[in-house]
Parts: structure tokens; C-alpha cells; sequence
């Protein structure tokens, strides 16, 4: 690398740049694509499998590759989505000793997000423990900004204030 020093260049900025992405690469990225929208929990083996059903034969490594290449990835629970941060105040459970022997005792609430084609929605459940009745459920917006109005349709239909 004695010539980038006499160039007075990095050496860092002389490697090679990066191939050109091929013709047919290009054709399986867009299908890539397609069946991502189609189907956005598939991984590499289920992609390779369903370009493989279209007469696309590549491997698992290749479609991984393409894969991030394009940014993309399957859709699916990650671990560890229930840890505290460090600093947030932790409550004490108020129901540990508590028996619960009768209906509209102890009610519980849920919220989970429902991935759709286009960005997801919050389902929000209140659930009897006595009963495992579900006491009102919404489909809530993505900007979370209705919820308690929601709630208190869902209350009311069971003569409660919200």
C-alpha cells in the first residue's frame, strides 16, 4: 500500500467496490418481495421453498444473503420482549394471598399488538378471572390515541363506569 501513502490517500479507500447486483439476482429480490408482502413470517427456508414451487431453485444461504441485502426479515415474537428496564419501579402483586371464589372479583387486562398487510392494530381484552370470561375486547388504531373512549363503551355495556 505504498502507493496510497504516495497518493496521500487511505488505504482504507482504495479497496475494491462492490459488484453490481445481477440481473437474476434482481428477478428473485423483486419476487422476494412479493411473497414478503404475501407472506411476512416467512424466513429464508420458507422463501426458498416457495420460489423453489415457481421453478426458482437457490439455496437457503443465497435467499439469507438477498434477504439482507434487502433489509427485510421475517416477522415473529423476539425473546426477551417482557424484561423491566432497569430503574422503572416494580409493584407489588396485590393478588398473591387473595382467593378468588366468585365472578367480578378480579378482572384482568390485555393488550397485544395483531400484525395485518398494511402496519398492525392493539387488541385490547378485560377478562373475568373467576369466569375467564371476556368482559370487552377493541380493536384499537395504531395511535393509541381512543382507547379509554373505547373502554368505556366497552364498560357500559355491562352497566359499569368506565
Amino acid at each position: 500500500m505504498k502507493q496510497a501513502k504516495a497518493l496521500g490517500i487511505s488505504r482504507g479507500s482504495v479497496y475494491s467496490l462492490p459488484r453490481p447486483v445481477s440481473a437474476a439476482d434482481l428477478a428473485i429480490m423483486r419476487r422476494m418481495d412479493e411473497l414478503h408482502l404475501d407472506y411476512p413470517f416467512a424466513g429464508s427456508r420458507m422463501l426458498r421453498d416457495l420460489l423453489a414451487l415457481e421453478g426458482i431453485k437457490t439455496g437457503r444461504l443465497h435467499v439469507a444473503t438477498l434477504m439482507k441485502r434487502m433489509a427485510i426479515e421475517a416477522i415473529y415474537r423476539k425473546p426477551n420482549t417482557s424484561k423491566p428496564m432497569p430503574g422503572h419501579k416494580i409493584y407489588p402483586y396485590l393478588l398473591r394471598n387473595l382467593p378468588v371464589t366468585k365472578p367480578d372479583q378480579v378482572w384482568a387486562t390485555d393488550i397485544t399488538y395483531v400484525p395485518m398487510a398494511h402496519g398492525f392494530v392493539y387488541l385490547v381484552a378485560v377478562i373475568d378471572w373467576f369466569s375467564r370470561r371476556v368482559l370487552s375486547h377493541r380493536n384499537v388504531s395504531t395511535t393509541l390515541r381512543q382507547p379509554a373512549f373505547e373502554f368505556k363503551l366497552g364498560f357500559s355495556a355491562f352497566g359499569l363506569a368506565g
